[in-house]
């Protein structure tokens, strides 16, 4: 499991909470839950969102990383912070409320999880799940060449990645049956970052985490150095000093019969 460290993964938190808000405001407003669920809530400001929004509601956060949960705990919210993996997500009461930003990416078997996260809620229950889409994404294909073809590739044969995403096909058909009301959609944000190496920042605390992890000290920076070398080729620095950055997200909001 990659050690997140919550310090990096805060540097872009305006370009980070955009799309956890466009989640939050897709959620049917004639929702009135009692039962709420952050899954993957990382540094806790989503599931602080919902408390606030639903006073009424027991709220819960849940990330398996401790780090990430040890800077959530420090808000000043009514959330109850849970460790677990979303894998073997099994709550007790069902949920009137599944949220999800930015985590399901790092799960596998969609195919079981979504349609068992569906099945969680309650009648009238709502899932809203926002992921990045990782395939297609140039910056994401040249770390993954990197990876496979420098002195290092052995290094890298047990680390697991963001899991390859499925089409927004799949997500309907996995999640039609349970759920009469499902909306699927996508958007790129363009992302104007400053900085020398703004990707490589971006990235530091998350997609970076599992590669970095995996090397020693001594090998980490001319892994870095290589990819900085492509991503300066493939995301050229404006005359502004800005780096554009195009991130596609997919978003779902699906409601239980």
């Amino acid at each position: 499991m990659a050690i997140w460290d919550p310090d990096i993964y805060a540097l872009y938190r305006r370009y980070r909470e955009r799309p956890a808000l466009d989640l939050l405001t897709a959620i049917p407003g004639d929702l009135n839950p009692r039962e709420i669920w952050d899954l993957g809530c990382g540094l806790g400001e989503q599931a602080a969102l919902l408390a606030a929004r639903h006073p009424q509601a027991r709220v819960r956060g849940m990330d398996s990383s401790p780090e990430m949960l040890a800077k959530a705990k420090s808000l000043p919210a009514p959330v109850e912070w849970v460790l677990g993996d979303i894998a073997g997500f099994a709550p007790e009461v069902p949920a009137d409320l599944i949220f999800s930003n930015a985590a399901l990416q790092w799960v596998g078997d969609h195919d079981r999880l979504v349609p068992h996260l569906a099945q969680s809620l309650a009648p009238g229950g709502v899932l809203a799940v926002q992921m990045p889409v990782v395939d297609g994404l140039g910056w994401r294909a040249s770390l993954q060449e990197i990876a496979a073809e420098g002195p290092w590739a052995t290094r890298f044969s047990g680390v697991e990645g963001v899991r390859h995403a499925n089409t927004p096909a799949d997500y309907y058909g996995w999640l039609a049956p349970l759920c009469p009301e499902v909306d699927i959609w996508s958007t790129t944000y363009l992302h104007a970052l400053h900085g020398q190496d703004p990707i490589v920042d971006w990235t530091l605390g998350t997609t970076l985490r599992p590669y970095l992890d995996a090397l020693p000290d001594d090998e980490k920076g001319a892994f870095l150095d290589t990819w900085r070398q492509r991503l300066a080729r493939d995301y050229p620095r404006r005359a502004d000093g800005v780096t554009l950055f195009p991130f596609q997200r997919l978003f779902i909001v699906a409601r239980r019969a």
